[in-house]
Order: C-alpha cells, then sequence, then structure tokens
C-alpha cells in the first residue's frame, strides 16, 4: 500500500497539489463510504433491535416518533472519519488542517446535542401516553435543558475553535452573568412560573380555561416553557405567556367538570299584575297535579290551622291566609326539579323570588344539571324552560314581556244580541 501511494506520488509530482488534492479526495470518499455503512447497515440493525421494545413498537402509528436520534448520530461518523484524516493529508497547511479539524469537532458537539433535543422529544411523547401525563407535564423541564445543551454547545464550539479548554471559557463568563440575566429575563420567568404551574396543578392539559385579558376562552393544548396553548371554542388558537397564569387572574373550568354538574342559574320574569290568591275550586283543580300534592296538604293544613285562631272581626277575608298562584307554582317548579331525570340532585337545587324590576319579578331557577357536556346541559336548560313557560298559564300567571314597535292587532267584536226581558 505504502508503496502504491509513493508510486502515485512520484506520477504527479509535476503538479504539486494534485497529490495532496487526490489525498483530500480519497478521504472524502472514505468519509462517505463511512456514512454509507453507518446507515445502511448498522443503522437497520439498530432499528430493528429498538424495534422490539415495546415503547418503540407503537411508534408507527405516531407521525411524531420517528427515531430520529438514531439518523442523528449516524452523522458522527463521517465527520470522526474527516477529523481524524485530515491531519495526515501531505502537503495540506497545518493551519488549514487544524481549522478542519476543529470544525468537524464543532460539527460532532452539535450533532449530538440535537440528537438528545430529539430524544428529549422522544421521551416527552412516551412520557404523554401515561394517564397521570395531564397533572405533571415534563415538557417545560426537557425544554430548560435543551436550552442548556445549546449553551454549553455554543460555548464549547467558541472553546474548541479559540483553541482553549471549555473550563477557561465558563470562568469568563462570570463577569456577564448580570448580562445574561438579563437577556435570559423571560426565560428565567417562565421557568419559575412552570414549576409554580408543575407543583400546585392549577393548569393542566385539556382543563377549560377562560382570561378575558388574553382573549382566551377553550381548552389547554399545551404547556410549554414560554407559552400556554389555548385552543377556543371557534376554533381558534391563543398563546398565552406561562408567566401570565401567575400574575394575572383567570377562571379554570375543571373543578366544574370533575364535580359531575353543571350550574343552571336563569329567571323567568312574571308580570306582578298576574299574581293573586285562589278561591277553593282553584285549589281543588291544583289536586290533579301529581307533584303538588305534598305542597297542598301542607299548605291547607297550615293555613286551616292560622284561621282557626282567628276570632270576631279578624275573621274577615282580609285577615285570612290564602294560597297564591305565584306561591303554587314555584312549589310546582321546586318539585319538578326534584324529579327532572337531567338535574343533578345531590347539588344545590333551589327556586327563589328575586328583587322585582321594572322588568317583573324574576323567579330564579339555581340547580346542577348531571352532564356537564355543553350541548347536553343546554339540552336539559332548554328542556326545564319550555315545560314552565308552557305550563304557566295554567297557574293563571303571565310572563313579563316588552311590547315590540309591531302594529297592535285589535278586533272588533260584534255586540252580544240582546236578551229578551222574562216580564215581557
Amino acid at each position: 500500500m505504502q508503496d502504491m501511494l509513493q508510486a502515485l506520488q512520484d506520477a504527479l509530482s509535476p503538479w504539486p497539489w494534485a497529490y495532496t488534492l487526490v489525498m483530500l479526495a480519497a478521504l472524502l470518499l472514505l468519509a462517505w463510504l463511512a456514512n454509507l455503512v453507518t446507515k445502511k447497515v448498522l443503522l437497520r440493525g439498530v432499528r430493528r433491535v429498538l424495534g422490539m421494545l415495546p415503547a418503540v413498537r407503537g411508534d408507527a402509528a405516531s407521525p411524531g416518533i420517528r427515531l430520529r436520534v438514531v439518523p442523528r448520530l449516524a452523522n458522527v461518523v463521517p465527520a470522526l472519519v474527516i477529523a481524524a484524516g485530515v491531519t495526515l493529508v501531505p502537503g495540506l497547511p497545518v493551519e488549514i488542517a487544524l481549522f478542519v479539524r476543529n470544525l468537524c469537532n464543532v460539527f460532532i458537539v452539535f450533532t449530538v446535542v440535537l440528537a438528545i433535543g430529539h430524544a428529549f422529544d422522544h421521551a416527552n411523547e412516551i412520557y404523554e401516553r401515561r394517564p397521570d401525563a395531564r397533572d405533571k407535564p415534563i415538557k417545560g423541564y426537557l425544554q430548560v435543558a435543551k436550552i442548556v445543551l445549546f449553551a454549553l454547545a455554543v460555548l464549547s464550539a467558541i472553546a474548541i475553535l479559540a483553541g482553549v479548554k471549555l473550563l477557561h471559557v465558563l470562568t469568563g463568563l462570570g463577569a456577564a452573568s448580570a448580562v445574561l440575566m438579563l437577556i435570559f429575563q423571560d426565560t428565567i420567568l417562565s421557568f419559575a412560573a412552570s414549576l409554580q404551574i408543575s407543583g400546585d396543578g392549577r393548569v393542566r392539559i385539556g382543563d377549560w380555561i377562560e382570561m378575558p385579558s388574553q382573549n382566551a376562552d377553550g381548552d389547554v393544548i399545551d404547556i410549554a416553557l414560554h407559552t400556554v396553548t389555548v385552543q377556543n371554542f371557534d376554533k381558534t388558537i391563543t398563546t398565552i405567556p406561562t408567566k401570565k397564569l401567575i400574575s394575572d387572574s383567570f377562571k379554570n373550568w375543571r373543578g366544574m367538570s370533575e364535580s359531575g354538574g353543571r350550574r343552571i342559574k336563569r329567571a323567568i320574569y312574571l308580570d306582578q299584575h298576574s299574581t293573586r290568591f285562589l278561591e277553593p275550586d282553584e285549589v281543588a283543580r291544583f289536586r290533579r297535579f301529581r307533584l303538588l300534592d305534598a305542597y297542598l296538604d301542607g299548605k291547607s293544613s297550615e293555613i286551616r290551622d292560622w284561621n282557626d285562631k282567628l276570632a270576631g272581626h279578624g275573621a274577615e277575608p282580609v285577615n285570612r291566609r290564602r294560597v297564591t298562584n305565584l306561591g303554587t307554582f314555584r312549589a310546582y317548579v321546586d318539585q319538578y326539579l326534584r324529579n327532572h331525570p337531567g338535574v343533578h340532585q345531590e347539588m344545590s337545587l333551589m327556586v327563589r323570588q328575586l328583587q322585582p324590576t321594572d322588568a317583573g319579578l324574576p323567579l330564579e331557577i339555581y340547580c346542577f344539571s348531571n352532564d356537564v357536556r355543553w350541548a347536553v346541559y343546554e339540552g336539559i336548560q332548554a328542556d326545564i324552560f319550555d315545560h314552565l313557560l308552557a305550563i304557566l298559564p295554567e297557574f293563571g300567571l303571565r310572563v313579563f314581556q316588552a311590547h315590540s314597535d309591531a302594529p297592535v292587532d285589535v278586533r272588533l267584536h260584534a255586540a252580544p244580541p240582546p236578551v229578551a226581558d222574562e216580564r215581557a
């Protein structure tokens, strides 16, 4: 082999740089062959071995996981070949050979760091398959680790190109620490916010949060180091700085989802002029409402005891207690809700009157549905108020509603025929 190289050198002696260029071409060819062998032979074997692992076998269905770590590390092999062989090329100036070797070493450092970064991404995707990953996300921590790695890679590259040790570069950065703190201020604040969020669990992936100051109202789909991504209900995407979740107020609806009940709080505005006492025959007619049996029995006994105590002029109708249509309707609504299959019976339930307004007397329904899904909740709420509005005339009550500017429909009825005088 040495004789062949000597013969080649003698043959190219008339051209001083020819032998050096041939050796450089041979070195590049060797690096290319090393890369080819690594990716076609060794890499295929490594993929086959990794494919046998349970955590990697399922990655075929996930486009985000492609075992990018191994191909990235395979690029180190040709760089190692060039770094080791460039100093052996005859006729190549020492400065150029040293510079090329340093560039190869810098390439190796960044390649390894990028491979580690892909490994972190791979670890995060595997971790997110765990059932408790939503409560304790690690994406922010991994991003901090990647930032530290890339910072060390940059410092290592500076040390390699300058021909000094990495420790000397790190020592020289002590004086510039204040500047670095200023540059990475947002990163440090975001990291502290990520630690607090992960620690107390105030925000998790899948939570419905509402933050008007950031125009966010939807589900959290990603928690990163610097931002929390929210997909609003109109399918737009809002990114919130992580530190804003510590400094600003927001509403998290997770408690509602975990409780299994969603609040219904809505009022029916009644016309106060339609409120009146019920006559005995009307009270008897309400006996056909099964939901009112207990109310009417208890109310009748209570009113009878009260009225029996009245004597003399105190027994006048104005002093006697009587059942009202509004109270009866309120009792009916209460029992209707307590028997409704869509109302959560273990949570607060009441029917109450609010302060009268110029828009009528509000009769508020306060309860919780037993299904927190939006569409189902709206259906339960609509079903309740559909029934109450339809049954309201049975109690002689009217809904207060402002008149529109539409023309009033006035229909004149013919006068009834005169009644014949029986004395005629």
